[in-house]
């Protein structure tokens, strides 16, 4: 069914509705959990669900796969994303015949992101310089088959300053076609109230979902609004700073958020919304109970947090496996994601990387913050200045360093001078207060362990003599080291004698509390370390090309990218928390 109908249907009814968006996981055991949590979702009853598109169709096939999973298996009405940036024609059209090979009659189309690795977006084969291109050939090649959709932007998209320009693209883009808008997500249900009345004004009448995302973590929240740019009301910004250091509390008020949010949307009339899950479970399933839209779920209206959030066991398959143990365990055995070091296995991991490339800035602004590097000294020099806060960013990191690296600055500069380019640490910590300003995380009465932990890139001359130290200091070091070409050596077996197959999953981050498992929600293995190092090595190259492709400065950065090798160096000593740094030489 399209889902304009359905959507039309439930405003006919008075009835409130939802749907949910997924993004397909980096790993193949993250997908299989995956299909286990929207199974048990499905049970809400979403309206919809819509699966996302990574950007020059990097995910095609598994958002293909997932698509086919949702309609077929599990019998959801579903949006497949749709982008024509830096895709072909011919790969458009493969898309669609897939999907309608599916079963799939409902698309989301857009331009879409640039992927990593290119520095601008670029049209396609056919002339899909827009998103409204895209909805035309759709609706030339299939008549009224496909349910189109596009998205909106309240607050006007970020790469145009004209906004009422912008928004009278958005007016033409909804009349080259579409059936359905889903909005960019906002923090203030005014701002959408207020949009979505000068759409009406403005001749667009078909039905709008505004998007919401509840907030799910400090980090998390953090990187979306700054890559989405989206305004924070100033009350929401200083409540966010007051319990950012407590997972759980950041948790509840994004559910409190959240309820707010669409209470605000439907006193205003609007009935619907579109619920960005970035694949996680508890947060959605707690909002939609306390506004009383869990349909089926066994969920009812202000059910507390107690009943609805599990002890979270983000340990490794050896202890807890996502896959065991009761329903509640199911649901919250990812609740607090850490960062890109979180469990590989978990339909979340990576979920930041899904919704936006790492670089924002225009070659002008590259230039500008990180200089035109082109010897390794520069490299040593610009990570220094980093560290030392004298440049807010990295290629690798887009905010300044977190205030637990304090303790661990001085060494940090000092093998960074040397030419360890640290692009993640974390100081040792032994028993911590969970309460604790800087370090302290989750439920408040718990205690924070750390193992002290650095990853960096090492060039290639300065490996071996490295390899070999951390080889002698095994097993209190444990190392995974990587190169572009796809060489990988570790310390890490979980099984003798098995190499290949049977890494070990290393905690980084554990913490205890009252009534809890111990929850493990920072971990490194074979499997995410991997998935991670495509993305790092990539972004040597993506910072080459802001520069002309016959520069010193991309050669450099582009031969950078083949020579070095990234390591992630993990010492288990914790009660030493000094020991890491003889292996920096």
């Amino acid at each position: 069914m399209k889902v304009s109908e359905k959507i039309s249907q439930a405003i006919a009814s008075g009835t409130p509705w939802f749907s949910l968006e997924f993004f397909p996981p980096k790993t193949e055991q993250g997908l299989v959990n995956l299909y286990d949590r929207i199974e048990r979702m499905a049970k809400l009853g979403p309206l919809f669900v819509a699966v996302t598109w990574g950007a020059g169709g990097s995910t095609a096939q598994r958002t293909l796969e997932l698509c086919a999973m949702c309609q077929s298996v599990f019998g959801i009405e579903t949006v497949m994303h749709l982008t024509c940036t830096n895709m072909d024609k011919a790969m458009v059209d493969r898309a669609l015949v897939e999907a309608k090979g599916a079963g799939i009659r409902n698309i989301l189309a857009l331009r879409g992101d640039p992927p990593r690795g290119t520095e601008y977006w670029t049209a396609c084969d056919g002339g899909f310089t827009y998103a409204a291109d895209l909805v035309r050939y759709i609706r030339d090649q299939y008549g009224d088959y496909f349910c189109i959709g596009v998205a909106g932007y309240p607050e006007g998209h970020i790469e145009n300053t004209d906004k009422d320009a912008d928004f009278q693209f958005f007016v033409e883009k909804v009349k080259a076609g579409a059936d359905f808008v889903v909005s960019q997500l906002v923090y203030d249900y005014g701002v959408f109230v207020a949009w979505e009345r000068r759409c009406r004004e403005n001749g667009v009448d078909v039905p709008i979902a505004p998007g919401v995302l509840p907030i799910q973590s400090y980090q998390s929240f953090r990187r979306l609004a700054h890559l989405t740019k989206t305004r924070v009301p100033e009350e929401l910004k200083i409540r966010v700073e007051e319990v950012k250091g407590n997972d759980q509390a950041i948790k509840d008020l994004g559910v409190e958020h959240a309820v707010q949010m669409v209470g605000g949307l439907q006193a205003a009339g609007i009935m619907g919304v579109h619920l960005t899950t970035l694949n996680l479970e508890t947060t959605v399933q707690r909002v939609l109970a306390s506004l009383g839209m869990a349909h089926g779920s066994g969920i009812t209206r202000g059910a507390s947090s107690a009943s609805l959030v599990a002890a979270p066991s983000n340990t490794a398959s050896a202890m807890v496996p996502p896959d065991s143990g009761s329903l509640a365990t199911k649901r919250a055995w990812d609740d607090f994601p850490n960062g890109r070091w979180g469990d590989a296995r978990s339909p979340a991991f990576g979920s930041l990387d899904a919704y936006g490339a790492m670089l924002k800035f225009d070659a002008q602004g590259a230039a500008s913050t990180w200089g035109r590097p082109q010897s390794t000294s520069d490299i040593s020099d610009l990570f220094a200045k980093y560290v030392a806060g004298e440049i807010p960013s990295l290629p690798w990191s887009d905010e300044p360093l977190l205030a637990e690296t304090q303790r661990i600055r001085d060494e940090l500069l000092r093998i960074n001078k040397l030419g360890y380019w640290t692009l993640a640490s974390q100081p040792a910590l032994d028993a911590v207060s969970s309460s604790d300003a800087t370090y302290g995380w989750g439920p408040r009465g718990g205690y924070i362990y750390q193992k002290a932990f650095v990853e960096c890139f090492v060039p290639a001359l300065m490996f071996p003599a490295f390899l070999s130290r951390l080889q002698s200091a095994s097993p209190r070091i444990t190392y995974y080291a990587s190169n572009m070409q796809g060489d990988f050596v570790t310390n890490a077996y979980s099984a003798q004698n098995d190499t290949e197959n049977a890494t070990a999953v290393t905690a980084l981050t554990w913490g205890v509390f009252p009534g809890r498992a111990v929850v493990q929600p920072t971990l490194i293995d074979k499997m995410n370390f991997l998935a991670w190092r495509t993305e790092a090595f990539q972004t040597w190259h993506e910072w080459a090309n802001m520069f002309s492709r016959e520069s010193s400065e991309a050669r450099f950065l582009d031969n950078m990218a083949s020579e070095c090798w990234l390591v992630n160096v993990v010492d288990n000593e914790f009660k030493n928390p000094d020991a890491i740094w003889e292996m920096f030489k």
